[in-house]
């Protein structure tokens, strides 16, 4: 009999599920269960971004692309990426079309990350980054943002926990789950540091569209000496509302590029043809009518956004002002709960499914996440819903 134990990789059979998944395959088995808990647009994605990808079928383009993505595509994510964020990335050589930006996260640590390597990581954060980092073999090192800080990277925090292996640094924000935004004036404070330490970057800017407040998104890429050392991670998912297509992109310096082109290249072939003719139709759109597709998207989740954050805060569970994504990560100590006691208490009494903040790292686990990324009527009926259970238990 063979013992399955022995001869699995140990990095990936002792690795954790997502805390995400692992909760809402417990919530699908309830009926009528009201989730605010998936990272999921309730937008469709636009239809003449769809069709885009429907005649691309009709018209016979099924084939592969090149490698890296249609040649087309990474001009027009060039342009956008030049008005967007500032920075300019050649097409030919510097950006390639991912499956998703999961891929483009993958991709990059493997390219970059090797054994006895160490990766700073800020938490809480999303479920998917310190098990890529295991993965290559490299060690994810957690650096704790408080709410005191508005859950943005504490300078000092990250210069104790620099050490002679530390070779690269994730900066997320927008961040999931908590909604920080790390402006302009805090990556300054930021950049110094990474030059000092000779550090790499890991740039997820998955939300960057979606920001409020007149906030306006500034990437690290941007910043004097950091566009030579930055990897930018993106994609479609979030501010276009194409989660299911799985398309997101890379872009980085070509030295850095042409490893990751080589791991996309065996690992994946090229991104989905079909998908990649409606991601050039939505840039293409947006270019001609200014964003406005993901300007009202944005707009609408705003006022979800601030909502949600008043009726949390009136209920008695202290919540952080989320600047941008579309999530809120509400305190719930002052129930006598952590977060994965409150959330399963919950689902048990109102049938309402939120993510326990523990699912993102230890430093959440006083927390839960809800998403607003769904109706207005779902939001109010599920915080009505809370608002019920919290004040039975205070009875």
């Amino acid at each position: 009999m063979i013992d399955y134990q022995s001869i699995l990789n140990p990095v990936a059979r002792d690795m954790k599920p997502s805390g995400i998944r692992k909760f809402f395959e417990i919530a699908a088995t309830r009926k009528d269960c009201i989730s605010l808990g998936v990272g999921e647009p309730d937008f469709i994605t636009p239809r003449a971004f769809s069709q885009a990808a429907i005649d691309s079928i009709l018209d016979g383009k099924t084939q592969y692309t090149a490698n890296a993505g249609l040649m087309e595509l990474r001009k027009a994510i060039a342009k956008y990426l030049d008005g967007f964020i500032g920075v300019n990335y050649d097409p030919a050589s510097e950006i390639i079309i991912t499956v998703g930006a999961s891929e483009a996260l993958d991709a990059a640590f493997r390219a970059v990350c090797a054994p006895g390597d160490e990766v700073l990581i800020p938490e809480p954060c999303f479920v998917c980054y310190a098990p890529l980092v295991s993965l290559t073999g490299a060690t994810p090192v957690s650096v704790k943002c408080h709410i005191e800080d508005e859950f943005k990277l504490n300078v000092e925090e990250i210069e104790k926990a620099i050490t002679p292996r530390t070779k690269a640094i994730l900066v997320a924000f927008p961040n999931n789950p908590t909604g920080a935004v790390m402006e302009k004036s805090d990556l300054e404070k930021l950049a110094p540091v990474i030059l000092k330490n000779n550090l790499v970057v890991f740039s997820d800017e998955i939300y960057g569209e979606l920001v409020y407040n007149g906030v306006k998104f500034c990437s690290i890429a941007s910043l004097e000496g950091m566009r030579e050392r930055t990897i930018v991670i993106s994609g479609f998912s979030k501010a276009f509302a194409m989660t299911g297509w799985r398309l997101g992109y890379i872009c980085a310096p070509k030295p850095i590029i042409d490893v990751v082109y080589k791991i996309h290249q065996y690992g994946i072939m090229c991104a989905p043809t079909a998908a990649q003719y409606a991601a050039l139709a939505a840039l293409n759109a947006s270019f001609e009518d200014g964003f406005a597709e993901v300007a009202e998207m944005r707009e609408k989740y705003d006022e979800r956004r601030r909502y949600l954050v008043d009726r949390l805060n009136a209920m008695g569970l202290t919540c952080f002002e989320p600047r941008g994504a579309f999530y809120a990560f509400p305190c719930v100590k002052s129930t006598g709960m952590d977060g994965e006691e409150f959330a399963y208490a919950l689902l048990e009494a109102k049938n309402v499914a939120v993510v326990p903040g523990g699912a993102f790292g230890d430093s959440g686990k006083d927390f839960i996440r809800i998403s607003y990324a769904y109706s207005v009527e779902a939001i109010k009926r599920a915080l009505d819903l809370i608002e019920e259970f919290l004040n039975e238990r205070k009875k």
